[in-house]
């Protein structure tokens, strides 16, 4: 399948030469774009680098904010921004700063997320939370340099248009307010008891927004169609809704183990008492819907980017299907209850 995305010159995509940080991305170049680990080392350096100006390392500040923004992990959002718009023909070299402004405000949002007056977590990726390790004054003042800085990585991206980089600035803004991550969390805190149907729009503003973000970034950078667009929001929606599932399976004590084979580090219980759609369905049930949604999500992402695209390749992975398995099986993602 062939879809609209051309460079931002107007030239065919596929004949630019990108390099990001040494990362030689176009065809025939020095890595394999689907070397995802290769991807997310050159994320993990543009980061880093794209924060050195933030204060030393005696700040405690600066400290924080690296803390929150370069702790291990998968990298899923700032992956997906890449990967897309490399399914979709596109290697500009400003693909690296728009993944990682997509990842600061992901990793602000971590920040707020785990303070004890929200979920009051302990634990962020095996490691103690920011507010824990600086304080809740420094980690509230770092999660909101860290949304500052995110906007002035777009704002000063090269190889961008002014008016694309409008577009990316307020698309951004959009995810992030009050009818986005904001509102999102706003609704988790105080829905109390809720329907099945305000449980998947929380879900939605809380995780399936930076999904969408993601995917509608490399869609506006690589000048895809609208009809390319439409169906990798649908993906986001429908991938959005499947990870928060898995989250309150992982949520469970003792489970994650059971579901990914590792101790994921979540500071599990948490959510216990909460609405979700674990609670509202049961096991069982909770399972099924989860696995409609992963099958939602493929077919989505088939229909934007073709069936041997690289991304969904990746996404396969995060569910535990490895790269023999590109495609979602209709159990992905969960093991049996014991």
């Amino acid at each position: 399948m062939k879809t609209t995305a051309r460079r931002l010159d107007g030239a065919r995509s596929g004949t630019f030469s990108g390099n990001i940080d040494g990362l030689d991305l176009a065809p025939g170049g020095n890595a394999d774009p689907r070397d995802v680990d290769t991807l997310r080392d050159a994320i993990e350096r543009r980061m880093a680098q794209l924060l050195v100006d933030c204060g030393d390392q005696a700040d405690p500040l600066a400290a924080a904010m690296r803390s929150g923004a370069l702790s291990a992990g998968k990298r899923m959002r700032p992956l997906l921004v890449m990967l897309v718009a490399r399914d979709l023909g596109c290697t500009s070299p400003a693909l690296a700063d728009v993944a990682c402004a997509v990842e600061m405000v992901h990793a602000a949002s971590l920040v707020l997320d785990d303070m004890p007056c929200m979920d009051n977590a302990q634990l962020r990726r095996g490691k103690p939370a920011i507010h824990v390790q600086y304080g809740e004054d420094v980690a509230i003042l770092a999660s909101v340099a860290l949304l500052s800085r995110a906007f002035g990585v777009l704002a000063n991206a090269g190889d961008i248009p002014p008016v694309t980089r409008a577009r990316l600035v307020a698309r951004l803004s959009e995810t992030i307010g009050t009818q986005g991550l904001v509102r999102g969390q706003f609704q988790d805190l105080h829905g109390g008891a809720r329907t099945l149907d305000a449980i998947a729009t929380t879900n939605e503003l809380k995780t399936g927004v930076l999904l969408g973000v993601a995917v509608d970034m490399a869609a506006i950078i690589a000048q895809a169609d609208e009809r390319v667009a439409q169906s990798l929001r649908a993906f986001a929606l429908a991938a959005g809704h499947a990870f928060q599932i898995r989250d309150d399976f992982l949520d469970l004590p003792g489970k994650d183990i059971a579901l990914t084979g590792a101790d994921s580090g979540k500071d599990t219980g948490k959510d216990l008492g909460k609405s979700t759609v674990l609670a509202s369905l049961g096991f069982d049930e909770a399972r099924r819907c989860l696995a409609r949604h992963l099958h939602d999500a493929e077919r989505h992402l088939e229909d934007a980017l073709g069936a041997n695209a690289a991304t969904p390749q990746f996404l396969a992975g995060l569910f535990g299907q490895g790269k023999a398995r590109p495609r979602f099986p209709l159990d992905a993602g969960v093991a049996d209850q014991e």
